[in-house]
């Protein structure tokens, strides 16, 4: 059953490319292409909408039940400590690979494309990216005010907070944890109701996309493309063979099962959309619901390591499009401050541009060269989200691994593995 929907979903994208492909070319103003791209669109906003209505109260529901069952604050401090040297470690790989590739690829050089003016505005504003600003976001306001803007981290935050205090009520919280564990078992069950729009929503964003910008976008910043997605397939094989590493063999079970919200990150350039999907496929997989509840939604935070990469190529691509040299030092410094700007890319609109927008900034490479690439920065955002999926569903894996929790053997939904089974999609 499983396996339809990702043929249905591998569907959906080529009509989507079809029909707006027949959109563009029978409507070639783009002020009608948009008109009707928006039309189109609507579809896939109201899939998008449909999964945002659900990511607070699951992420909080088997949060806190997650917590709950560990039982003490010692196993949520160790988790989360090999939870972030995991992050640590893929952000500095994922960088590293981003800034060997372009460097030894050149993608900006040869461009025959007309730059930008220097001074050109790009109207991205970078101050929300700054260290006092990203430490002071950790914590909500209000635990509501988190949950209606759907900011993992802060629901984070506070889920661990809520959790480890109902777990040291002891016997006198059980009764609570069960209600919440009940929670999560109706999210899931709504998640599976959702997910079975997924192929319509894929479809309206491939169709909305090709309507406005056409096939010959796709020409012309070919060669740009391609180089990036061939440095993204680079850092998968990194990815999966860390992954082969720690689980061996069950290394290709755990991919067969993440295909899904994979190509669903893909096709609609949301890693968020394939939240719900991930979680539950990584329980299949044999990861303890204690452990994705909360390793997943920290890598959410933590963890994009193909937003990551892609900030280092695009950076030297720009770069390399305005003939500016950068010393081995300057690429290095590079790598170090992204390293630090890059994890407060969760909750930000366009959130890589804006990072790459404060260091080329910072390195004096003239800003307005994201003009460059924001035309075709839907097209990259599908590798990169995709890539953020692959990326905490290896990571996530690998802390359950590293706690001896990883059940490395046939899962079915029907085990009982922390929530009550869904049907099969």
């Amino acid at each position: 059953m499983r396996s339809r929907l990702t043929t249905f979903i591998l569907i959906g994208m080529v009509l989507g490319i079809i029909v707006g492909y027949l959109c563009s070319i029978t409507w070639p103003d783009p002020q009608t292409d948009k008109a009707i791209a928006g039309y189109i669109g609507l579809i896939t906003d109201l899939f998008l909408r449909l999964i945002k209505m659900i990511i607070a109260p699951l992420v909080f529901s088997t949060l806190v039940v997650g917590i709950a069952h560990m039982g003490d604050t010692a196993s949520v401090g160790r988790i989360g400590g090999k939870a972030l040297l995991w992050f640590v470690g893929a952000s500095f790989v994922s960088l590293l690979i981003g800034l060997i590739m372009v460097s030894l690829l050149r993608p900006g050089d040869d461009l025959n494309l007309p730059l930008p003016d220097a001074g050109a505005s790009t109207n991205l504003k970078a101050a929300s990216l700054s260290l006092k600003e990203f430490v002071t976001h950790l914590v909500p306001k209000s635990a509501i005010e988190a949950m209606a803007n759907n900011e993992i981290l802060q629901i984070v935050v506070f889920s661990i907070f809520f959790g480890v205090a109902l777990a040291s009520l002891g016997p006198k919280g059980k009764l609570l944890a069960e209600g919440f564990e009940q929670v999560a078992d109706v999210m899931l069950r709504v998640t599976g109701y959702i997910m079975n729009f997924a192929p319509l929503a894929v479809f309206a964003a491939m169709a909305a996309i090709i309507t406005t910008q056409g096939l010959g976008v796709l020409i012309t910043y070919g060669k740009f493309m391609l180089e990036f997605y061939l440095s993204l397939a680079i850092l998968w094989c990194v990815l999966a063979l860390a992954g082969y590493a720690l689980m061996g063999r069950q290394m290709t079970r755990m991919l067969s099962l993440i295909k899904e919200p994979f190509l669903l990150a893909f096709s609609t350039a949301s890693s968020e959309a394939a939240y719900p999907k991930t979680l539950r496929q990584l329980e299949v997989f044999g990861v303890p619901n204690r452990i994705t509840s909360f390793v997943l939604p920290m890598g959410y935070s933590f963890n994009l390591d193909g937003s990551m990469m892609y900030c280092t190529f695009a950076a030297i691509f720009i770069a390399q499009a305005y003939n500016i040299p950068l010393t081995l030092g300057q690429q290095f410094t590079m790598l170090l401050l992204l390293m630090v700007t890059s994890k407060g890319m969760a909750g930000v609109p366009r959130a890589s541009l804006v990072v790459i927008s404060a260091t080329l900034s910072t390195f004096n490479i003239p800003e307005a060269g994201l003009l460059l690439i924001i035309g075709i920065d839907q097209f990259l955002d599908m590798g990169r989200s995709a890539t953020n999926v692959l990326g905490n569903s290896i990571a996530t894996a690998a802390v359950a691994k590293w706690e001896g929790q990883l059940t490395l053997e046939d899962q079915s939904l029907d085990k009982g593995i922390g929530v009550t089974p869904v049907p099969a999609e």
